[in-house]
């Protein structure tokens, strides 16, 4: 097969190269004609044939020096013209040089010698970007095209690289170009015309009898994409989307895979700008270690990093299998750092002190943590005090020991006030932390930095209401809900993992950093957008109200009642003035914990409270209002 591709790519460049010595030799007779005025003297006959091999000879080994066979016609752009203007004007320079030393013997008007380049750079030229066109059917049909027609919203670069590869496709033919900006309107994009604002959807899209769009602002804020996709919804359309630029850059993605809509795109957030330098400095050419590597916060840890160039990123993980398909995952990538996957389990001091030792990391990041909160209220009361609370404490002063630089503690907004277990064992992680920062550091306290960083959901974690509302589509419904007001903050797995980097750069131990998580959104809309963009209605998806779950919350917080934030250089990033604990304190925890286990649950949960002064189990936080009774079997259409 490649020698195949290779015989026609040497034959294509065969033919380029006789199409140019029969164009250089068709141009240098005519620019004779128009000097003459279509009629050349008998004498000047014979100088333009007796000099056409000598300019040919020229002409076609300065195209060969200049790359003019190298690339591929049907993607001729500027550079080739560039290579044709400086082949031409170099072979312009011999010839005009030749003929003075070649006078009287032979002699070639001055304006043939101006008129031969000239009209070589226009049908060298011409002759490939027209065959480009032809290829991409613009230039000799562009009414009659193949593929269903779509309207693309938005005039970015994006959306004309876009309509650049929808040019090649023949499953999509490109018909009305939107945008909000008044001065784009009624201009031309690849000869598409901007037919007006985003809000003439419905009427453009009844114009041209198209069923299709495509979104393509990436640059844009997530509100103005929710907006166009809410135009299309209206007068439902399917609704299409550019891939992640993300994955554009990385080249795993072509622009013209086009997908669907999806949830996250309307709770998609605003580009994160992050502290490169600072970022580079903490992790390139360091050790870097994640606990809980292999889960959705961890992972998305790991391929961060990893974009800054570490000597060595040691992932560590309880579960194998979830390890391994991390391994599979990273094999595929071309990376200059040294991965291990390490199984271990962060309660076990012994294994973590001898892997600490073993690979001195300069800083480790801890998402190790069990987080379903349902699941850890009942029956697994304990494992969620040891496994979040204890682990974190071996695993963080095992950190000390080992004299780690930064110790970042990934927390979340159910520590907050927590009515759960597990949000309980989630606030005595992050005072454990901050018990072990020294108040006054001196030459002999240990150096490590302890960092925590609390955020709300991220979109497609494990656990994550979405892909449970995807699944529940998928079979027709219903989708359940526990409350009809129950709200929730959401941000992306790669921004809440690019800004605990950033607050890994910018703590210096002790701070409890709080991410902006923008607003909170309402269930049941997000419920009712993943409805409409499956291309269904709610009449045919019900929604049921099941009740609240133990240990739930209608609203999740940030700040706890006594808490306040202070700012900092990051505009998404703040720092919460929490309540902290002392060494005393975490000595008297850690006793408690080594009773835990062998205690009643409901005496665990009695007793937590009196280490978690915020804990308010299966209550709501004050002033919130109250659950209404609802019975399982209420719906709504």
């Amino acid at each position: 097969m490649n020698f195949y591709r290779q015989y026609i790519v040497r034959w294509l460049s065969y033919i380029a190269m006789m199409h140019d010595l029969i164009v250089a030799s068709a141009i240098w007779y005519f620019a004779f004609l128009l000097r003459f005025n279509f009629a050349i003297p008998p004498n000047f006959i014979d100088t333009t044939w007796t000099t056409l091999p000598a300019v040919l000879a020229i002409e076609f080994v300065c195209f060969v020096l200049f790359g003019l066979y190298r690339g591929m016609w049907r993607f001729a752009s500027i550079p080739d013209l560039k290579r044709i203007i400086r082949a031409v004007a170099l072979s312009a320079l011999i010839i005009s040089f030749a003929s003075l030393i070649a006078q009287p013997q032979i002699i070639i008007p001055r304006s043939v010698l101006f008129l031969n380049p000239l009209l070589l750079v226009l049908i060298m030229g011409g002759s490939r970007f027209a065959y480009r066109a032809w290829k991409e059917r613009r230039l000799f049909n562009p009414i009659v095209q193949q593929g269903k027609p779509v309207i693309v919203l938005g005039v970015e670069e994006a959306a004309i690289n876009l309509i650049k590869e929808l040019t090649k496709s023949h499953e999509w033919r490109v018909v009305a170009l939107l945008d909000d900006n008044t001065l784009m309107h009624n201009r031309e994009f690849m000869h598409i015309r901007v037919e007006g604002a985003i809000d003439a959807l419905p009427e453009v899209a009844q114009k041209y009898d198209c069923e299709h769009c495509i979104i393509a602002m990436p640059s844009a804020n997530h509100l103005a994409r929710k907006h166009a996709v809410n135009v299309a919804n209206s007068i439902a359309m399917e609704v299409l989307t550019l891939p992640a630029m993300s994955d554009l850059m990385s080249g795993k993605v072509s622009i013209s895979q086009v997908r669907k809509v999806d949830v996250e795109d309307l709770l998609g957030r605003d580009v994160v700008n992050l502290d490169n330098a600072g970022l580079s400095s903490m992790i390139a050419s360091n050790t870097v270690m994640v606990s809980g590597a292999a889960g959705s916060i961890g992972s998305e840890l790991c391929r961060q990093v990893l974009a800054y160039h570490p000597k060595k990123l040691v992932c560590i993980d309880v579960s194998e299998y979830a390890l391994y398909l991390l391994q599979q995952e990273f094999s595929q990538r071309k990376t200059d750092t040294q991965i291990l996957y390490i199984v271990a389990d962060i309660k076990n001091k012994t294994r973590i002190n001898h892997v600490l030792l073993t690979h001195q990391p300069k800083l480790v990041l801890h998402a190790a943590a069990y987080k379903h909160v349902p699941m850890m209220e009942d029956f697994n009361v304990t494992e969620a005090l040891i496994n979040n609370a204890f682990g974190t404490y071996q695993f963080a002063s095992a950190c000390q020991t080992a004299q780690v630089d930064k110790f970042v503690l990934i927390s979340t907004d159910k520590a907050v006030n927590p009515t759960n277990v597990m949000g309980a064992s989630k606030r005595l992680a992050e005072l454990v932390c901050q018990s072990l920062q020294p108040k006054k550091p001196s030459k002999n306290t240990p150096k490590t930095q302890f960092i925590t960083v609390r955020f709300g959901n991220v979109l497609g974690s494990s656990g994550s209401v979405i892909p449970k509302f995807r699944e529940q589509i998928a079979r027709g419904g219903p989708i359940t809900i526990t409350h009809p007001e129950i709200t929730r903050y959401f941000m992306s797995i790669p921004e809440a993992a690019q800004l605990v980097l950033q607050a890994g750069t910018m703590g210096k131990g002790g701070e409890i950093f709080v991410l902006d998580m923008g607003e909170p959104v309402k269930i049941i809309d997000l419920a009712k957008d993943m409805i409409k963009l499956s291309g269904l209605h709610h009449e045919e998806i019900r929604i049921e109200f099941t009740g609240l779950r133990p240990g739930e919350k209608l609203y999740e917080e940030l700040l706890a009642d006594d808490e306040n934030t202070l700012p900092t250089n990051h505009e998404k990033l703040r720092i919460a003035q929490a309540r902290s604990a002392s060494a005393a304190w975490l000595d008297d925890l850690l006793h408690w914990l080594e009773k835990v286990q062998h205690m009643a649950e409901h005496q665990v949960k009695v007793q937590l409270k009196d280490w978690v002064e915020e804990y308010q189990p299966n209550a709501l936080t004050a002033g919130e209002p109250p659950v209404l009774a609802i019975e399982p079997s209420q719906t709504i259409h």
